[in-house]
């Protein structure tokens, strides 16, 4: 069977990817404070066991775009194609969780479970507290300033030590990956697309969720977060919730042998 690295062909791009293993099938979306990267921890105990395939979204990463409209979901599916996967459990973190359930909605026939990693929810509306909403308009005017540097230590501060946390709270390999992945796109200025978001959104249909979905929230998160989360709990017939006290927005990377634990032991119940 085919494994990466390598690329594949989409509209107005060419997504990087790579796979390894055999078995059923796991997709790694990875959030927005990253690239495929951050699932380093865990991506050898997957292939082990799975055939696991992750790749760059656009905008990230080494993956490549042209200014066009363009369907994250229609890229996950192109993701597994290429990987030779009919059928997969997608794995989502931060803006990857919402991808998987947007990818979920439309293509059901193509998901077989649901791993949300203190993810969002397309279309969900919930207020950031006024701390929040300060260090978004900060992040703001570093974007306009391009300053790369600056922001790149904002999103650690903010996502992976958390909103009013020490700095330094989380453990430095999860904050020297990230800030250094992140800086990275930042700094190469790549064309993102136009993403076309899904219609009607997630957040009024999650009742259409037939798979097993496993909800992991961490207590340090922002709040918008943590409302993501209650959404999926309140209307999705088969959800799982776990929240931890003391993590930010990257589990799988401030707690990789539990994250990548508790991933497997959830793989291994899909399909019985």
């Amino acid at each position: 069977m085919t494994n990466g690295p390598r690329f594949v062909d989409v509209p107005g791009g060419r997504l990087w990817w790579e796979a390894a293993g055999s078995g059923s099938g796991v997709v790694l979306i990875h959030a927005g404070v990253s690239d495929s990267r951050m699932w380093d921890p865990q991506w050898e105990a997957l292939a082990a066991r799975h055939r696991a395939v992750r790749y760059d979204t656009r905008g990230y990463g080494r993956t490549e775009t042209e200014h066009v409209p363009f369907s994250n979901r229609a890229d996950v599916i192109a993701a597994m194609d290429a990987a030779g996967l009919a059928r997969a459990t997608l794995v989502g973190g931060s803006r990857g969780g919402s991808i998987a359930l947007d990818t979920t909605l439309e293509s059901p026939d193509r998901v077989s479970g649901v791993v949300w990693v203190c993810g969002g929810v397309g279309g969900l509306n919930a207020e950031p507290t006024p701390e929040e909403r300060a260090i978004y308009d900060r992040g703001d005017l570093l974007y306009e300033a391009r300053d790369w540097r600056g922001l790149a230590d904002l999103d650690v501060a903010v996502w992976v030590d958390g909103v009013g946390q020490p700095a330094g709270r989380a453990p430095e390999a999860a904050r020297e990956l990230v800030g250094r992945t992140i800086y990275e796109t930042y700094a190469q200025e790549k064309e993102e697309g136009e993403p076309i978001v899904l219609d009607p959104p997630a957040a009024g249909r999650l009742e259409e969720i037939g798979v097993p979905v496993l909800v992991i929230a961490g207590a340090l998160d922002t709040s918008g977060t943590a409302a993501g989360a209650d959404a999926l709990m309140a209307s999705v017939r088969d959800a799982r919730r776990i929240d931890l006290p003391d993590v930010a927005h990257v589990p799988s990377l401030e707690k990789p042998e539990w994250f990548t634990g508790t991933l497997l032991e959830f793989l291994g119940t899909i399909g019985r």
